[in-house]
Formats: structure tokens, sequence, C-alpha cells
């Protein structure tokens, strides 16, 4: 614990005799020294608060603003800096800030100021914390934004804080709150899931430039409920030796976990169209006997596709059964082939029959890779035209080969990364979905609009 405060001077024994006999007369009360910034009200809680990084959607930026001290935020694991900031509601004198650490303490940070969340001053610094409470007090800092900079982790996590408190006066006309404000129960049913496609080159984390352990190390880091790939697991040809000796090595670290889709370098075994991906991932790949199955997870109903074979008659009357059958009222599909992309391979027509019979079920999710880059699209019908009742495309091919440009910008297409790698991190609740696209730097490089399930 650090209390930032000078201690205070030492009474002389006639003093405190003194002070003693006029508390037990009710003619004065001595006010404790270091007290006078306790009396200035709080002005942190429940205001809008961001962060450089959440670890998951249960440890937001307004969880360290609730006034609750079991609920916390904490930043993506294993990166610096990071920052936690809030917004006062109006311009500030802040007098103190107390900051109630998680096991994932800062050692090192700032507590900063800043009248128009562009230009910051420092208020306090801290070059040897070690957990526990800090109590800054007698601060002067004038601004209407506050945020602590962490700088360097305490531990190989992130940071993480239950409570950041920040008193003083408002110099507006804005007060701040005099109760905490009325707090809604968290959504129901919320679980995380990290995606990715296109993922193993033929390389080791022995080459500084083999990205597939990097992607590997980040999916992990957010540990979430399962993992999924859309396909090109393994590169060249997914020849069972090859998934042995480098996708093993890296995602296979939580193959238990994991729920595949076959890409078209699956069909490339000389073994035979599969074969090394059916044998490495086994059941996990074929629960139902097939390369395409389906599977629940809360009130959401996820179906693995194999876009090798859009053609076959029977995986779509086996994709329209599985739709008639779904009582969950969330809907994702995933597989390799995007019907829409801005990438080296573009568009795809094989998809659009899918496509066809997902948007008359009313899915509202669909994840792909064959296009090694980052991209989202905004709601839109089989034929490419914007519609609130739409569908989701997400293109999620940055786990590990390497990159495509973009080359034609599509209609309805929101964001276009590429040459970062990195994976998507869903969040999903029983009404509503969201995600990240997280670099293996552990930065947020895009984080999707929040939807609402049709």
């Amino acid at each position: 614990m650090h209390p930032h405060a000078s201690a205070p001077p030492r009474r002389t024994v006639l003093t405190l005799l003194l002070a003693a006999v006029l508390l037990l007369t009710g003619g004065l009360l001595l006010a404790a020294p270091g007290r006078a910034d306790a009396a200035d009200p709080l002005l942190s809680r429940g205001r809008p608060a961001t962060s450089s990084s959440d670890e998951d959607s249960t440890l937001t930026p307004a969880r360290a603003f609730d006034g609750d001290p079991a609920t916390r935020w904490a930043s993506a694991e294993g990166s610096d800096p990071q920052w936690l900031r809030v917004d006062l509601g109006a311009p500030a004198t802040v007098s103190r800030v107390r900051l109630s650490w998680e096991a994932a303490y800062a050692k090192a940070y700032r507590v900063e100021i800043s009248a128009d969340d562009t230009t910051w001053t420092t208020l306090a610094t801290e070059s040897a914390g070690n957990g526990g409470t800090d109590d800054w007090t007698a601060l002067t800092g004038k601004g209407r934004y506050l945020r602590i900079l962490g700088t360097a982790r305490g531990t190989s996590y992130g940071y993480s804080l239950y409570e950041a408190e920040v008193y003083g006066t408002t110099d507006g006309s804005t007060p701040p709150p005099t109760t905490p404000p009325p707090t809604t129960p968290p959504p129901t049913g919320a679980f995380t899931v990290v995606a990715a496609g296109d993922i193993a080159a033929q390389c080791t984390a022995s080459s500084s430039s083999c990205a597939h352990p990097k992607t590997a190390a980040q999916a992990q880091r957010i540990n979430p409920a399962f993992y999924l790939t859309m396909g090109d697991n393994q590169y060249d040809d997914a020849r069972l030796s090859d998934y042995r000796a480098y996708y093993d090595k890296t995602w296979g670290a939580f193959k238990a976990k994991t729920r595949p889709a076959p890409g078209n370098h699956e069909t490339y075994d000389p073994a035979g169209p599969l074969a090394g991906y059916k044998a490495y991932f086994g059941a996990l790949a074929y629960p139902q006997g097939k390369p395409y199955y389906s599977y629940d997870q809360g009130n959401w109903h996820f179906i693995a596709l194999d876009s090798n074979s859009f053609d076959d008659a029977a995986q779509i009357q086996w994709l329209k059964d599985d739709l008639a059958r779904n009582a969950k009222g969330c809907v994702a599909a995933y597989f390799h082939h995007p019907l829409y992309s801005s990438g080296g391979h573009g568009n795809d027509p094989v998809s659009k029959p899918v496509w066809q019979i997902l948007y008359a079920a009313r899915t509202d999710l669909v994840l792909n890779g064959h296009d090694h880059h980052y991209e989202r699209f905004a709601p839109q019908d089989p034929a490419g035209r914007a519609t609130t009742d739409g569908i989701v495309e997400i293109v999620g091919g940055m786990g590990g080969a390497e990159p495509y440009p973009i080359e034609t910008v599509q209609p309805n297409s929101q964001k276009r990364i590429s040459g970062t790698y990195g994976v998507l991190q869903l969040d999903f609740t029983d009404t509503t979905y969201t995600w990240q696209y997280v670099g293996t730097d552990g930065r947020v490089k895009d984080t999707g609009p929040t939807y609402t399930c049709h």
C-alpha cells in the first residue's frame, strides 16, 4: 500500500492531552492530517470510461467505476503500455485519486489529467508499485478527463483495477452524481470465442518471421470458451505430418477446445481430400460423421461448413434441416470461402446459395478466411444490398499465412486491415454480439459494432 501523503507532524504530549480533553467535553474535534482531500466528493462513480484494451467482455472499463469492489477492469495480457480513462462530465479540480489493484498490478504508471482528451498533464508518477491500494492525495490537477497510464506491468499478465476513484470539485455546471447511478444487470449467457483462418505456415517459433506461434499465443491469452478456425489450418497441402510438425506446436496447444472447418488447402493432401485434416482433428472435425456439423453455446447456434463441397446436395439438405431444427435465438455460421471480400481472391460466388439459405433462416453472423486479411462488412443480403436484417460477414484470414493486399474494395465493406497478423475475439450474449480484431502485440486493431440478434 502506498498512501503517498506526508507524515503528520509530531504532537507534543501536552497537545495530545489537550485534544483529548476537548474531544471529551465536546469543545473541539481535531481533523486527522491528510483528511482534507477526502472531504471532496467522488466525481468518477458511474462516469463513461474507455481503455486501450479489455481482457474480455466481462472486464470492461466501466467495472472500475461502478462502486462494486468485486468487479474489475482488466487490460489484454502481456503488453505495455495500457491505459484506463474516465470522463468526469465537466471540468474539475482533482484533489485525490485512489486505485485498488487486482493481482495484475502496475509496477510503473502515471496518473494524468486533460482538458480535451488530447493533451495530458502528469499528476502523479509511480515507479516501484507493488499492488494493493495506492492513495494519491493533495493533488491539484484541473481537467475533465483522467487517465491511469500503465507503462510497466508488475506481473506477466496485464493491468487490472477493482476500483479507480477520483475525488475533487467540479468547475462547470454539470454536478457529479451524489448517488451511484442505477446499474444495468450484465447480459445473460455471455461467453467469448476466438477465431482465425489461414493459420500454420511451414515454420516454427525458431524463425522470427513465423507468425502462427504469435497468433496462437495471443489466442491462448484471451482464454475463450472455445476456438474456431475458418480453414487452411495447415499449409501447403495439409498432410498429417505437417499438422504434427507445425500446427500442433502452436494452435494445437488448445486443440481440445477447437471447433475447426476445412479450407481448400485441406483438399490438396496427396493421401486424399481432407485426409490429414480428419486424421489430426478426428471427432472434433467430424462430430456428426461429416466435415460439416453444428453445436450450441448459450442462446447461439453455431454451424461449421465445408465450402469445398457447397455443390454437395447432401450438405445443402443437411444445412436446411439443421436450421429448421434450431431452437436458439441467434445463429452464426463459418466456412472458408467468403461470398464478399476486398482481397486478392475477391468475391466467391460458390458461397451464394448457402448465403441464401442462411439469410432466409435469419442468420446473424458469417465468419470466413481464404483471403489473408481482416475485413468486416455492414449487414447485407445475398445480393450485396445493405439491410438491417442482413448477415454480418467478417473475413479473418490473418492467422499466420502470408498476408494478401487489399485490391478491390467491395460495397458495404466497413474496415480492412492487411499485413497485421491477429485473431478475432468475439463476445456473445443471449441477444447480442460484438468483436475485436486483436494483433499479436495484444493491441486492439479494430472493434466492431454491437449487434442485436435477428
